[in-house]
């Protein structure tokens, strides 16, 4: 594992279940293949204070910049899977 996505991971590791399993699915899954300014924007959605992220990834607010809601939005989808 590189540098980054080792930082990723750590990043995803919130102290909450619920959104170590959001984030972390994500990165697993989505991470590798996103563009690479998805892959910043995801760095920049794991910035956020865990209130602030858990209501963008549960859909309660949307962000002013469109990729983190698609982001928050593709996480949301895999969350039902």
């Amino acid at each position: 594992m590189d540098i980054k996505r080792k930082r990723l991971y750590w990043m995803c590791r919130r102290g909450t279940k619920e959104l170590d399993e959001l984030t972390l699915r994500y990165l697993n899954q989505y991470y590798d293949d996103a563009t690479p300014e998805q892959q910043q924007t995801f760095a920049e959605l794991l910035q956020l204070p865990d209130p602030d992220l858990y209501r963008v990834l549960s859909g309660i607010e949307s962000s002013d910049n469109i990729l983190v809601n698609e982001i928050a939005k593709c996480i949301r989808r895999s969350s039902l899977d």
